[in-house]
C-alpha cells in the first residue's frame, strides 16, 4: 500500500464540466493544498456514456481509478449495471479484490456495509438524510472516519455541481492497514451511488 494513505485528512473535489459523462476528482492534501491523487473515471463504453445523460445515471456501471501523480495506481473502484442496490468492488494496485460494499435498501441517508475480501463486515458507513455527513462506525460503535461537504460559498454552489468534500480518517485506524484504502474508495461510492 502506498505510504499516502498514511495521512489522516484529505480534501476531495470534483471537476465541473457544464456535460460530463465521466466523473473526476483530485484528491488534496489539505494542508499544502498539492494535489496528491487523481481519481478518474476511464473507459467508458459508448452505452455507458449515453445512459449518463438520462434518468437512468444512478444505474450505470463505473470504473474509477485512483493514482499518484506520477500514475501509479493505488485503488480501482468498480460496480457493473445497478438496478436496486449497488454492490461495489475494491481492488489494490495489483488489481487484487480487497473488499466490497453493499448498499442497504431504504436507509435514510444512505448506508453502506464495508466487507473485506472474505465478505466478512468491517465497518458502515452511515449518512444523514439532510446534510453530507458521512460517519464509517464498526459495530462497536467506534468511528473510524468522517466525510463532511465543505460549502466554497453559497453562489457557487447553487451554480454548479461541484461537489467538493473534506475525509478524515481517525488516527486509531493502523498505518498501512487495508481498512484505508477501502475508506479512500468508499468515499467515491458516495458521490456515484448515493449522491449522483
Amino acid at each position: 500500500m502506498n505510504s499516502i494513505l498514511d495521512k489522516n485528512l484529505f480534501f476531495v473535489k470534483e471537476h465541473v464540466k457544464i456535460f460530463k459523462a465521466a466523473n473526476s476528482f483530485d484528491i488534496l492534501d489539505p494542508d499544502t493544498k498539492q494535489i496528491v491523487l487523481e481519481c478518474r473515471e476511464e473507459n467508458l463504453g459508448f452505452f455507458t456514456k449515453m445512459f449518463r445523460f438520462t434518468d437512468y445515471k444512478r444505474m450505470t456501471p463505473f470504473n474509477m481509478v485512483i493514482k499518484t501523480m506520477s500514475g501509479q495506481k493505488i485503488v480501482t473502484v468498480r460496480r457493473g449495471v445497478s438496478f436496486f442496490r449497488s454492490t461495489v468492488e475494491v481492488l489494490n494496485e495489483q488489481d487484487t479484490l480487497i473488499g466490497k460494499f453493499k448498499q442497504h435498501f431504504f436507509s435514510i441517508g444512505g448506508k453502506f456495509e464495508v466487507l473485506d475480501h472474505n465478505e466478512r463486515p468491517l465497518c458502515m458507513l452511515k449518512g444523514t438524510w439532510t446534510s453530507w455527513d458521512f460517519k464509517f462506525i464498526s459495530n462497536d460503535g467506534k468511528e473510524f472516519a468522517t466525510v463532511t461537504k465543505k460549502w466554497s460559498g453559497l453562489g457557487k454552489e447553487l451554480f454548479t455541481s461541484a461537489d467538493n468534500y473534506i475525509l478524515q480518517i481517525n488516527s486509531e485506524v493502523p498505518a498501512g492497514h487495508p481498512l484505508r484504502e477501502l475508506i479512500l474508495a468508499a468515499v467515491m461510492c458516495i458521490d456515484l451511488v448515493l449522491k449522483e
